[in-house]
């Protein structure tokens, strides 16, 4: 059960910071780009099906990997644009996994954060991710 902890805290963070990297994108950096789209992404759970579930669960395994590969690649980058290579990689990976899962990043970022605010959905995910091993 730790172990499943640690890898849906592991892909919760990654699905954060492909969230932030979107909001950079798309707004103006002196804008705070974390407060407006966590509040709008947040959703109950009823609002996902098994199936989506299911693809964020599948996802977040994958990504739990890719992030553990580049966390330790970003700490061997000598420079900060080393660094930002590393972060662009590993969020262009991360991009694909979700979308090949066959959920959009927005979904899938909702999905994390309705799973942060509701332990039942979590429990439920994660059964379903144990499901697949």
């Amino acid at each position: 059960m730790q172990r499943m902890t640690a890898l849906f805290s592991a892909a919760l963070l990654t699905g954060g910071l492909l969230s932030a990297q979107a909001a950079f994108a798309q707004q103006d950096p002196a804008q705070d780009p974390a407060a407006a789209p966590e509040q709008s992404q947040a959703a109950p759970a009823q609002d996902f099906s098994d199936q989506q579930l299911q693809q964020f669960a599948d996802a977040s395994q994958e990504i739990a990997m890719i992030s553990q590969e580049y966390t330790k690649r970003l700490q061997e980058a000598e420079d900060e644009t080393a660094q930002q290579e590393v972060r662009m990689e590993a969020n262009e990976k991360m991009v694909k996994v979700v979308e090949d899962s066959g959920l959009d990043v927005e979904t899938f970022n909702s999905i994390g954060q309705a799973i942060q605010q509701d332990p039942e959905l979590m429990q439920r995910v994660q059964q379903m991710a144990q499901g697949q091993q």
